[in-house]
């Protein structure tokens, strides 16, 4: 029987590694400016016509090659960058693999035209289809000048999917971009049909960012540095403002090459999870300076996914310093009021020792005054303080304001003396609502609106946080046990949660089966589904990705205040206004909420003005 195992042609193994070398001209561009990088080129430059599928030149000033080199490039595995496989681990080069110049010349029509700064005369090599049709000599600048024409001519069915001529540009610039960002000491140009695209001066990490993505950004960067001994941090990351739901520029390098890691993006990502609105994305240019002994770029022939040794710690120091640049920055957006002057609030301890001992102060008021008349001098002068004070059970309110509303509120815990930047003196008391949505507050610099949902919502979640630390919650027993079933995953997420669900005031008994007793429930919440809320609760955890003590417990928080806050709409009192604001001014960050989004904004007088122009 005759054997039938045989060794394929180089033409044909050429042709079969470019389908993962090569698969579009943008990785043609990708591999020749790198190989320019890795020649030491000062200055390269890239010049497109028709998308990549006429010509892809790439020119650049570096070593250039001698007449055997140049033509031995272009042989299969064929590198000058590592002489065993010990050097993976010592990479100080973008190339290694010696497979980019043998795939890119089986798909296409190449000509070299290379020479080294010692010698006279440099080489011009011609190539169709991995056969060389052409060496001569020549005289050429030093350096590199690669010609790639009529990409895929010879296999019709890659050349027939590639797709538009500016989708395939478009991909060309964004790798152009990366490695452009990844070494900022080189100039770069980029020509598409005869057009100037950009010319990028050899410049710093963030004048480059600039000069690729335009001055506007600048206002947006923060920067972020940081040093330990698994790995280096420099770069820059995007205020929240600057976020975003779809095209956030966000780079990733490590030793100076461009690198896909969703697991570190996420690190980045968690960092802004209380700055921003679920589901936007926020830039960054974050530049990884690790050992190479302690990551392994050989994973895809396209070089980008890369392993590194301990993935969870270089997790924790990169959203560390993540955090830290953000507060170092006072990234946090914030309220500023002039209140120089101005009388402080009278403050109450309502600690759980003078809890009923402590008695309302005594204020003078006209009782013949008129709230409807907002002009009069009694309006601002008749804060009824006594209703702010009250003990919750004994205000006098409608039950359903009372048990969504006015639990939470005057059960937050007050603290002993406002910070001046947040006093709410008279000058700030609200004056209306507007569409049971806002709260309308008149300030020296305008006229503020507060969402009273988003309000309602962060001072909930700062009370659940302290409960959850220590300052547990007042529970209302049910008259009769509700039986709840969950799942084994359910289960197991709720037994982890059993000290936080009993701080906030939940009484769970397990039953077995997954199945729990409800005996209790938290204070306020009135006209909820306990069951439907802890299922949120636990569902919130779940996605999760990593579960840190602190972040369940946000999570837990952030679940609870968005079911017991107010809905939207809901008429509230004068009084119950005042109270949401000043137990909002109380709050670490009252201009957002938990999950990023704003809670105030203020019309400036100016722009009141503006409309009285005519």
């Amino acid at each position: 029987m005759q054997d039938i195992i045989h060794l394929l042609p180089d033409a044909v193994a050429n042709q079969i590694a470019a389908g993962e070398v090569v698969q579009r001209p943008a990785s043609v561009v990708k591999e020749l400016m790198e190989n320019s990088v890795d020649a030491g080129a000062t200055k390269v430059q890239v010049i497109v016509i028709e998308g990549g599928r006429t010509l892809i030149q790439v020119v650049d000033n570096g070593s250039g090659m001698s007449e055997t080199d140049a033509r031995l490039s272009f042989e299969r595995h064929a590198t000058s960058k590592i002489k065993c496989a010990d050097d993976l681990f010592a990479l100080s080069t973008m190339g290694f693999r010696g497979e980019a110049l043998a795939s890119i010349v089986a798909v296409s029509q190449v000509e070299l035209c290379t020479r080294r700064a010692c010698d006279e005369l440099g080489t011009r090599l011609s190539f169709d289809g991995s056969q060389l049709s052409e060496q001569e000599p020549i005289a050429c600048d030093a350096g590199s000048n690669f010609k790639v024409k009529n990409l895929f001519f010879n296999i019709p069915a890659r050349r027939k999917f590639l797709k538009s001529v500016q989708t395939e540009f478009n991909n060309i610039v964004t790798e152009f971009e990366r490695v452009a960002l990844a070494h900022c000491d080189v100039e770069f140009s980029l020509r598409h049909n005869d057009n100037d695209i950009v010319v990028l001066p050899a410049s710093s990490f963030r004048k480059r960012i600039l000069n690729l993505f335009g001055k506007k950004v600048n206002s947006q960067l923060l920067e972020v540095e940081i040093e330990s001994s698994l790995i280096s941090i420099k770069g820059f990351v995007g205020t929240p403002e600057s976020s975003r739901k779809k095209g956030a520029l966000q780079y990733l390098f490590v030793n100076g090459r461009y690198m896909r890691h969703p697991y570190f993006a996420k690190a980045v990502s968690e960092a802004y999870s209380e700055l921003i609105p679920a589901g936007e994305q926020v830039p960054f240019f974050l530049n990884f300076t690790v050992d190479p002994s302690r990551i392994d770029v050989n994973i895809h022939p396209t070089k980008t996914e890369i392993k590194f040794e301990d993935e969870p710690g270089l997790w924790k120091i990169i959203a560390a310093a993540v955090r830290e640049s953000l507060g170092r920055f006072n990234a946090s957006p914030g309220l500023d009021f002039d209140t120089e002057g101005m009388p402080d609030i009278p403050v109450l301890d309502f600690s759980d020792s003078d809890r009923g001992t402590v008695t309302a102060p005594k204020l003078s008021y006209n009782p013949s005054y008129n709230p409807f008349k907002r002009n009069a001098p009694e309006y601002r002068e008749a804060a009824n303080w006594e209703v702010l004070y009250d003990v919750p059970s004994t205000k006098s309110v409608e039950p359903a304001i009372e048990s969504d509303f006015f639990s939470a509120i005057d059960e937050q815990p007050v603290a002993d003396s406002a910070p001046s930047s947040l006093d709410t003196a008279e000058e700030y008391q609200p004056i209306a609502q507007y569409k049971g949505e806002y709260i309308l507050v008149p300030t020296d610099k305008g006229l503020m609106f507060v969402h009273q949902r988003r309000a309602h919502i962060r001072v909930l979640f700062e009370k659940y946080i302290k409960q959850m630390g220590g300052q547990r919650g007042n529970i209302q027993g049910l008259l009769f046990p509700e039986r709840l079933e969950f799942t084994v995953n359910e289960s197991v997420v709720l037994d982890s949660l059993s000290d936080e669900l009993a701080a906030l005031g939940f009484d769970l008994s397990l039953l077995g089966g997954g199945s729990y007793a409800l005996q209790g429930v938290p204070v306020g919440l009135d006209g909820l589904e306990p069951a439907a809320l802890l299922n949120d609760i636990v569902h919130s955890v779940l996605e999760q990705t990593t579960p840190v003590k602190e972040k369940i417990h946000e999570r837990v928080a952030l679940s609870m205040a968005k079911k017991v806050a107010i809905v939207s709409g809901q008429v509230l009192s004068l009084e119950e206004m005042t109270s949401l604001v000043e137990q909002l001014f109380r709050t670490s960050q009252p201009a957002r909420t938990p999950d990023g989004k704003s809670i105030v904004s203020v019309v400036s007088d100016n722009e009141i003005g503006r409309g009285f122009i005519r």
